[in-house]
This record gives structure tokens, sequence and C-alpha cells, in this order.
């Protein structure tokens, strides 16, 4: 705490040899920045010049890796920062800024998701009355609701933090997510309860949700002629294979802040990295290559 500024900085403990490798550190991380950037932002602006893909699967898809962009620029500038810095500290209001966005862009991930597996459920299912039901209207709200909705929730908890007294100011990361519970000298069971709530809303509902739909979707594939199945296994695949990419590195970050003490630093450090960069690079991978429609369209581009 400075006494004289009355400001609150939060250091991250969770760095390892960062002195030592700062610079491979930060040419590695700033290429995988730039790398997500560039390979995100170019299927964005196809799907946008191309008029072909004006449809609400592709506009879906172009918000999923807009969200993704944003994330990255969420953590990827401070981090890089924090790499050629002598002290890795933040402010602890812009780490609970950190946190929110994190947090909602986690959470419209799911959302994002859940209005991809009904756009397809009513088009493989309902394809007569997919015209009617997936209109622009329909489309703007889901994607409205998908950023709206996990920042209601989000930012209760946020407000409640912000004026809650700190009894630790390391924080055992590279950035700020959950691990700023062990930073608070007495933890609320309301706020807990209240997190339970929002982690059943944001992310166990959109994926039950989508399993319940996929699984519809199957069904109906398996009991019509090979056109369907085709068209569900080229259009489904890629979401699930993004659904089952991104739920893992949720799980991932929900479990090491709970085993926070009993983690290995230098193991806790590297999968961190890894989490930040698996699925922000898979998901133009997965849809650049699998999505018939996007990759014609890229290599038309790049030719």
């Amino acid at each position: 705490m400075n006494a004289e500024m009355n400001i609150t900085y939060i250091t991250f403990g969770g760095h390892v040899e960062v002195e030592k490798y700062r610079y491979i550190y930060f040419v590695i991380m700033f290429m995988v920045y730039g790398l997500i950037i560039c390979s995100n932002s170019t299927i964005v602006w196809v799907i946008i010049v191309q008029k072909s893909l004006h449809e609400p699967m592709y506009i879906f898809i172009a918000a999923l890796l807009v969200n993704s962009v944003v994330l990255s620029t969420v953590i990827y500038p401070k981090l890089l920062i924090d790499f050629l810095s002598e002290k890795q500290i933040i402010l602890y209001h812009a780490c609970l800024f950190q946190v929110f966005m994190f947090y909602v862009l986690s959470s419209s991930e799911f959302l994002l998701l859940s209005a991809m597996a009904y756009d397809r459920y009513v088009s493989i299912c309902k394809p007569l009355q997919y015209p009617t039901i997936m209109r622009r209207t329909r489309v703007s709200i889901f994607l409205i609701l998908s950023w709206f909705l996990p920042a209601i929730q989000i930012v209760v908890p946020v407000l409640r933090n912000s004026i809650t007294p700190l009894c630790n100011f390391t924080l055992k990361g590279i950035f700020c997510n959950n691990s700023v519970n062990h930073l608070y000298c007495v933890t609320s069971k309301e706020l807990s309860i209240y997190g339970m709530v929002v982690l059943f809303n944001g992310a166990l509902f959109p994926m039950l949700f989508i399993l319940f739909t996929y699984i519809k979707i199957i069904i109906v594939a398996c009991q019509s002629c090979g056109n369907v199945r085709k068209k569900a296994a080229q259009t489904c695949l890629p979401h699930v294979l993004v659904l089952i990419n991104y739920s893992c590195l949720i799980t991932y970050d929900m479990v090491i802040v709970r085993l926070e003490s009993e983690f290995p630093k230098t193991a806790r450090f590297i999968m961190t990295l890894q989490f930040i960069t698996y699925n922000p690079l898979c998901n133009p991978i997965i849809y650049g290559l699998k999505m018939k429609e996007i990759s014609k369209n890229l290599k038309r581009l790049f030719s």
C-alpha cells in the first residue's frame, strides 16, 4: 500500500525466472499475440467482405473470433509489459477490471457457442422454418445477450470485492483471475454461493444446452438421408471441437484456483501460458480448415 497516494498494487508471483528469460518470453508471446490478431482478423474480414457468408452461422463465428481477440487483448499487452519490467505489478482496481473482462468474455464464448448450436439445430432439424426463425433481429438479440448477460452477472461480485479489505498483495499467477479471492482477509459465503450460480448460468447451463442440442441433431441426422448427415458433420464438428477445447481450458482455470497452494509454480506458469494461447489460436484454424465456405474463400484470398 502506498500511504501517500493511497494506491494498492498487486504483485504477480507466478512468473518463473523472468529476469533470466524476459526477452525470450517477450519475443515468443509477442509473436503469438500477433498471430492471434492476424489469424482471427483475417477470417472475420473474409466473413464481412463475402456476401455469401452473411448468414447467422458465419456471423456467430465472426463474433466468436472477435471475442477471442478482445479476450487476448485483455491479457497479452499487460503480460508483455510485465516481461520487460523489473517488477510485475498491477493496480488493484485494474486487476479487478481484468477479472471482470476475462470472465465476461469467457462466459460470452459459451453463450455464442450456444447460439451456434441453436442455429445448427434449426437449420438441420427444421430447415423449412429456418429463414423465419433465424431472422436478423433474432441473431442481433442473441449477440447482444451473449455479452450483456455475463456483464450484468459478473459486475456484482467485482464491485463487492472492490471494497473488501486485502490481507495479501501477491497473486500466484501471471494475470488476474479467480485467484484474487485468496487476497481477501475474509471470504464471503454469499459471494461464493453467488459465484457458483454465475458459473452455472455462464458455463454449465450453456454446455448442457449445447450437448442436448447436438444430441437432437445427431438423432435427426441418423434418421435422415446422406446429405443431411454430411451437412451435420461439416457444420457441427468445428463447433464441437471448439466447445471441447474451451471446456477443458475453463476446467483448468477452475482447478488451478482450487489447487493454488499445491500446484508447482513452474507447471502452473507453463499451463497458464498454454491456457491463454491454445483457444485463440485454435479457433481460426478449426473454422478456417473445417468450414468449407470459409476455407474456400481463404484459399481464394491467398491465391
